[in-house]
């Protein structure tokens, strides 16, 4: 497959520049490797931990392991032999030159901590998540989040440089954004998803908490994507599984800390009205949400009752991997009243709020923004109606239509 360049390319070069260590986690299968790779394969060498031989030799003398490998070196998939990291810290303080040991890992409990505990102050670290639409069209050079916000909140929106991405809205929600099955159409999409969930299961899974019933966790993961794009309700949750709410919490917790699922907070100020505090749930991903929801069809998905909900996750999935592929946390909320006008998404930047309004529709019309109005009546925003239109339009004053994928 060839490689595709990935925004979040910039930002580890730029960490590499200033930081002994740069560590690229994520989900599983999202690029972690290629990108160092291809990136950085004149530079440095490259050991995989995912080895087994590796992996004992690393474990039984990390010492000589990293003797064998020398700085500068690519360490692919460090959750393996997390005892590695204060070896490793030892070796950067003797020696802080930047990016000299660059790391990848499938986000865990037992991984963070150790790199917290280790690398503080040493280490930038940074998410891969799967392909933004940007990056499935081919565009290797992605705009600050501050240009993305003043070009989509514009008073008349302007065009990114190049041509416009042409979005098949059903495929993206039907394949996703794992670089396999959306970089190369002959992928069976049923197959490779049923293959990833059953390996996620067995090899993530288990590493992170007890599951004592795999049957009851696949549950869990089928009923949690038929909830992507609304409020987290735990006690709702493990009821129809079968396991208690602080189970539930903590397979919750699982998925969020593996990147397969967005956690999206109550936005914290009221606006002199009660607001809901349970946070929205998010798949990262909506080929893995239709997959598991047993969407598998273009007139199941848009023509079925959870098109709103999926219309949701990829804005919302979009915008968090806009932060991200900048090295930045995302600074988003959604905000609903307890008279229930909602607004999908906030964004607070520079003292400036902004808030998106999601609609399945490419037919916007006034009343598509009517909770988006009067939250800008309250708030003193700005704001956007994200739908399926190929260009901005107006639908009422002081707020334009645009099109979902920030790609135009």
């Amino acid at each position: 497959m060839e490689y595709v360049p990935r925004h979040l390319a910039h930002t580890v070069n730029r960490a590499a520049s200033t930081f002994p260590v740069v560590l690229v986690t994520g989900a599983r299968q999202t690029g972690k490797t290629t990108l160092l790779r291809n990136e950085f394969g004149d530079t440095h060498r490259y050991t995989s931990l995912e080895r087994p031989d590796i992996r004992l030799r690393a474990e039984a003398d990390p010492v000589a392991f990293l003797d064998e490998n020398p700085p500068p070196v690519i360490l692919d998939e460090i959750q393996y032999v997390p005892s590695l990291l204060p070896y490793i810290k030892d070796r950067v303080d003797e020696d802080r030159r930047p990016g000299s040991w660059l790391i990848t890992g499938s986000q865990g409990f037992g991984l963070m901590r150790g790199v917290t505990e280790s690398l503080a102050g040493r280490v930038a670290i940074l998410t891969l998540d799967p392909l933004a639409v940007g990056e499935g069209s081919g565009d290797p050079f992605p705009p600050t989040v501050d240009d993305l916000l003043e070009g989509v909140f514009a008073e008349k929106p302007t065009a990114r440089e190049g041509p416009p991405y042409e979005v098949d809205f059903a495929d993206w929600l039907l394949r996703g954004g794992y670089p396999e099955p959306r970089l190369q159409p002959e992928v069976d999409r049923r197959l490779w998803l049923s293959s990833y969930t059953q390996t996620y299961l067995e090899r993530d899974v288990r590493a992170l908490t007890q599951v004592g019933d795999l049957g009851a966790f696949q549950r869990f993961l089928a009923l949690s994507a038929s909830r992507t794009g609304t409020l987290v309700n735990l006690a709702e949750l493990g009821r129809e599984v079968g396991v208690t709410a602080p189970t539930a919490r903590r397979w919750l917790s699982v998925l969020e800390a593996s990147q397969v699922v967005f956690l999206l907070p109550a936005f914290h100020r009221n606006f002199g009205k009660r607001i809901r505090k349970s946070p929205k749930l998010y798949f990262l991903d909506t080929g893995l949400a239709t997959y598991l929801m047993g969407l598998h069809h273009r007139e199941a998905v848009l023509h079925g009752p959870a098109l709103g909900a999926l219309m949701e996750t990829a804005v919302v999935s979009e915008w968090v991997k806009a932060f991200r592929s900048r090295g930045e946390r995302p600074e988003i909320w959604f905000w609903r009243s307890s008279s229930a006008h909602e607004v999908d998404l906030v964004i607070e930047r520079g003292g400036q709020l902004y808030g998106i309004e999601v609609k399945a529709t490419a037919t916007p019309t006034p009343g598509h923004s009517t909770s988006l109005a009067q939250w800008l009546d309250l708030s003193g925003g700005r704001g956007v109606l994200a739908c399926r239109v190929p260009s901005p339009r107006s639908v009422r004053p002081g707020i334009q239509a645009v099109p979902w994928h920030l790609g135009w």
